[in-house]
């Protein structure tokens, strides 16, 4: 399967505009056949630079001076250096090529967060267009397979995921997510010297999969682990944020004294990540955890659909001691957008609770299920 990616017709418009482009996101999620095949429609000579590949990771580490760096590229217009966070000084070498030779288009792609926006930012102020790529999007599945026969996949979706990988081998979901686990999901944190106890990371992530949906707390979190340091825990989730792993949504706190003021939840942006590294890839009509399954879906989902439009809202979830809570949040120019995930829960019996009402006027509610959740991703 070959669908077509929403960041495309992005990455078209912004080529030859003056500007690096830096294109993150996990390994495996497909930067590398997105950018073939963007190569492959253009009339302009390329060269592909893989630093995963020693020699050529040799070759650009020594490259110091724009000359050396110029040679690498020789006569291309277009120059890609793929998994750049593992280059020396990538970002003072980024901006050597940038300003040595204006006319040509260099795109870094990067699986790390933490190590290429760290050296790259600084050097690139100004001279950068920066995106990141999720695994496929609600939006370019129905795009390649229709609106119904992508409905119909949902369960399939909240168990094993939208990895492409996943997506291309239906009948085998397991066996590929179990390896995207064991050879991917940690190699660039493991190079990382913050990161000295990968059976701890394990088991952090493990604690994180089982409370999706749930407020986490770091003091917690710790105990569960094993006893660590809190800080240790919240560095740790803070690495595996910048890699692509999780993403925190921080809770809203203005206006009442009740509020849960420094919450947070922990989600996955893959639900087939989250199910195995707990091991069960269960049908979700047998599952206890459906609610938090559905609830990770359409919040991952929608922060794919907030990134590929460009829409930026500030997001959270409400909660107070006394338990009333708002699943998802989202803020546009002063109003509250309000978002409860009911997995085949009676509408009537959901409202907005009265505290909330009181302290935020300015909202809407929506419920989202089956019957509605396209609108919400699309």
């Amino acid at each position: 399967m070959n669908a077509e990616r929403t960041l495309m017709n992005v990455l078209q418009q912004q080529l030859f505009q003056g500007k690096t482009i830096l294109l993150l996101g996990a390994r495996q999620v497909g930067k590398t056949s997105l950018l073939k095949s963007l190569l492959a429609q253009l009339d302009a000579p390329s060269v592909w630079l893989n630093a995963d590949e020693s020699d050529i990771r040799q070759a650009l580490d020594q490259a110091d001076t724009s000359t050396q760096l110029l040679q690498l590229a020789g006569q291309a217009r277009i120059v890609v250096i793929d998994e750049a966070q593992q280059i020396q000084n990538i970002g003072r070498k980024l901006k050597l090529l940038y300003d040595t030779r204006p006319d040509l288009q260099v795109i870094a792609t990067g699986s790390s967060a933490f190590e290429l926006q760290n050296k790259a930012n600084e050097p690139l102020t100004g001279r950068k267009r920066e995106y990141q790529l999720f695994p496929f999007s609600y939006a370019e599945l129905v795009n390649h397979f229709g609106l119904l026969p992508e409905k119909r996949l949902l369960h399939t979706r909240l168990i094993y995921g939208s990895y492409p990988e996943v997506v291309n081998n239906p009948g085998k979901e397991k066996e590929v997510l179990t390896e995207l686990a064991n050879s991917y999901l940690y190699k660039d944190l493991l190079h990382f010297e913050g990161i000295q106890k990968p059976v701890l990371l394990q088991k952090i992530l493990q604690a994180l999969a089982f409370q999706v949906g749930s407020e986490v707390k770091y003091q917690e979190l710790a105990q569960t682990v094993g006893g660590v340091d809190p800080a240790t825990v919240e560095k740790y989730i803070d690495l595996l944020e910048k890699a692509f792993v999780i993403y925190r949504l921080p809770a809203l706190s203005r206006n009442l004294r009740n509020e849960i003021k420094k919450g947070k939840k922990i989600y996955f942006l893959d639900n087939g990540i989250r199910n195995v590294l707990i091991s069960n890839f269960s049908p979700i009509d047998l599952r206890q955890d459906k609610g938090a399954l559905w609830e990770n879906y359409l919040l991952s989902e929608r922060k794919k659909r907030n990134a590929y439009a460009g829409h930026t809202p500030n997001c959270y979830f409400w909660r107070t001691h006394d338990q009333a809570e708002i699943d998802y949040i989202e803020e546009y120019d002063g109003t509250l957008h309000t978002y409860e995930c009911k997995w085949k829960a009676s509408r009537r019996k959901s409202r907005i609770p009265a505290s909330f009402q009181e302290a935020y006027p300015q909202h809407t509610y929506n419920i989202l299920d089956e019957s509605n959740y396209e609108s919400f991703l699309m």
